[in-house]
């Protein structure tokens, strides 16, 4: 599994962005996330007008520059991101007002890292509809169409798995976990957020299971 720390600073590298940019970006990295929301309203996509008005209210530093020329950075990233996590969390905008004043850059940046989990590396993250970045961002992260980045076309050359989107909503997992044995679980429950964590609970499961039956390799 790797570091989600380190898989989030990879995004730093397409730094800077245009508001659209920063708003697609965050929005296919939340998707990847696999976070579910306990707020309902917080399931939406960040979009132009909602990094506006999280700068307006001080939740976002300022960008440089003004207007269609304005760019952000790698701060703002951790800064929309901790605030969509945090408001799937519950919390209340006052409360991510604060909780982002306390919190240093590398703090912000651990915290993120740790809530998102096993996150895509950049050229693997898939994007739903016309959300994709564009220009040089959607260059770096192959527009995130599945196939259309580096990893996908290793998959489409017999090299690998192309990358795909979120499951959509109400999806279910059937995961074997012997011969007449199977695991059903909804995509968006907690040990099902990522295919390494899904593994790990099937060899688990599946230990369980032969030393029920009494077959060789059970035991935990």
């Amino acid at each position: 599994m790797s570091d989600p720390l380190l898989t989030l600073r990879e995004y730093a590298k397409l730094a800077p962005w245009n508001i659209r940019d920063l708003a697609a970006l965050s929005g296919g990295i939340l998707a990847a996330s696999g976070v579910t929301p306990i707020n309902a309203a917080a399931q939406s996509r960040p979009s132009d007008r909602t990094i506006r008005f999280y700068v307006t209210r001080h939740l976002m530093s300022p960008p440089e520059g003004r207007g269609t020329a304005a760019t952000y950075g790698y701060r703002h990233l951790l800064q929309l991101l901790s605030i969509k996590l945090r408001q799937m969390e519950g919390a209340t905008l006052a409360t991510i007002t604060r909780d982002i004043a306390d919190s240093p850059g590398d703090v912000l940046e651990k915290r993120v890292a740790a809530s998102l989990g096993d996150l895509p590396a950049p050229d693997q993250i898939a994007f739903q509809g016309g959300a994709a970045p564009r220009g040089r961002v959607a260059r770096a992260v192959g527009r995130g169409e599945p196939g259309a980045s580096p990893a996908g076309q290793r998959a489409r050359d017999g090299g690998g798995e192309a990358p795909s989107g979120p499951p959509p909503l109400g999806t279910w997992y059937r995961l074997p976990l012997g011969d007449g044995v199977e695991l059903a679980m909804r995509h968006d429950h907690p040990a099902a957020r990522s295919a390494t964590q899904r593994q790990r609970l099937v060899e688990r499961l599946a230990r369980t299971v032969r030393e029920v039956a009494g077959e060789p390799g059970g035991g935990l």
